[in-house]
Order: structure tokens, then C-alpha cells, then sequence
């Protein structure tokens, strides 16, 4: 038998330049809009959730305050609160009430306006 001879195989190998290696390890573009958005959003949230937090502590310590005072002086301030709340639904009604009459006699006096055109 006749030996056959084994197939070459070609092996290809890439050459890279040097400015093909540098640009292969930068980014072809910027960062995303997205990621520019959540990188300055970290802050901004870290600081608001401060703030809130700071807010709800002096909640707390204000009703801590204020709770005993509320007992002591509850004699002049329940009676002071129910003619506040009274004036306030006095006031209320009365603008319902006269909101009521405008809108009353506006429409009394478009249906005289369309009675004496038509």
C-alpha cells in the first residue's frame, strides 16, 4: 500500500498591532446613558434617604415633647381645637352655600335668556 502523505494543516495566527492592543482595552464608546444616570442617582438617593431619616427622628422627638404638654394643657387646647373645627365647617359652608346661590341663578338665567330667544 502506498503511504499516503497526511494532510497539511494551516494554522493562522493573528498579528495585532500595537495600537490594535490599546484600543482593545478602552471601551469603543462612553458609558451608557443609563449607567451615567444610576451612578448620579446614588448619591442624590443616599442623601434624600438621609434627610428622611433625620426627619423622622425629629418626628419622634417632637411627639415625645409635645405628648406630655398636649396632657397638661388639654383643658384649654380641646376646647380651643372644637371652635377652630367649628369655624372652619362654619366658613366651609357658607362658601358651599353661596357657590350653591351663584350657580342657581346662573342657570335661572340662561333658561330665561334660551325661553325669551327660542
Amino acid at each position: 500500500m502506498a503511504d499516503r502523505p497526511y494532510p497539511h494543516q494551516i494554522q493562522v495566527h493573528p498579528q495585532y498591532s500595537y495600537d490594535s492592543v490599546i484600543k482593545s482595552l478602552y471601551p469603543q464608546s462612553g458609558p451608557s446613558p443609563s449607567k451615567v444616570l444610576a451612578i448620579l442617582a446614588l448619591p442624590v438617593s443616599g442623601t434624600l434617604l438621609g434627610l428622611s431619616g433625620i426627619s423622622l427622628a425629629g418626628s419622634l422627638i417632637g411627639l415625645a415633647v409635645v405628648t406630655p404638654l398636649f396632657f397638661i394643657f388639654s383643658p384649654v387646647l380641646v376646647p380651643a381645637a372644637i371652635v377652630a373645627c367649628l369655624t372652619l365647617a362654619g366658613l366651609m359652608a357658607s362658601g358651599a352655600f353661596g357657590l350653591t346661590g351663584l350657580t342657581a341663578m346662573s342657570w335661572v338665567l340662561n333658561y330665561f335668556r334660551q325661553a325669551s330667544a327660542g
